[in-house]
């Protein structure tokens, strides 16, 4: 009998940025079948728009190349990940971090198992550096569309952060997104996620474009 596939772990990085950034690695794991019928036809792409939501948000820094490319070496041998393209981009509002950031962590390219992906992008957060998972993932179908969304407490420099974190994966394009605000030490409890995962919905309408 030929050897069991091993599990292939593909490293999303979220920058969590209050003054300073820290880097928190969620893991996604891919298991499947190394064949190579099944995988979608590759029509869209995951992009870094000038602006989110509405133009609340402004393009900070564009960490594709850097953080972009760890994923595309993490991801490469994926059984059921085909031509990936990382892409990692900060946002603040109105291009000030002390009024709020987001992060924008994904790929896009050919996925299979995207229910599997993105479970494990939100069981992933937790194993960042003094992450904890405050709140349990719930997931959130909105319009066709199933956005998980959790909160994650994170200890940096001293100061607790509250953290919303909202995945989406789909044939094409998978991410993660993590929002830090000034009420970033506000009671998990009082996070409203659906909030989150509907703003997580529009922020891929604005940045998954088709290709070409």
């Amino acid at each position: 009998m030929a050897p069991l596939p091993k599990k292939r772990r593909i490293g999303l990085i979220l920058g969590i940025v209050g003054g300073a950034v820290a880097m928190v690695v969620v893991v996604l794991v891919l298991i499947g079948m190394a064949v190579e019928s099944g995988f979608p036809e590759a029509k869209n792409k995951l992009t870094l728009p000038g602006t989110l939501l509405d133009g609340k948000y402004r393009l900070a820094q564009d960490l594709s190349a850097s953080e972009g490319k760890k994923i595309e070496d993490e991801a490469d041998g994926a059984w059921d990940a085909k031509d990936l393209h990382g892409v990692v981009g900060t946002y603040n509002v109105g291009g000030d971090a002390a009024k709020g950031t987001l992060v924008v962590s994904g790929m896009y390219g050919r996925f299979k198992n995207t229910d599997a992906a993105r479970r494990n992008m939100m069981k992933g957060a937790a194993e960042g550096a003094s992450a904890k998972v405050a709140v349990p993932a719930k997931d959130f179908d909105l319009g066709g569309v199933t956005i998980s969304c959790e909160v994650v407490t994170q200890e940096q420099m001293g100061t607790a952060f509250t953290v919303p974190m909202c995945a989406w994966a789909d044939g094409n394009t998978g991410a993660t997104v993590a929002t830090v605000t000034p009420l970033a030490s506000q009671s998990p409890s009082e996070i409203d996620l659906e909030a989150y995962a509907r703003n997580t919905l529009r922020i891929r309408s604005e940045a998954v474009k088709p290709i070409g």
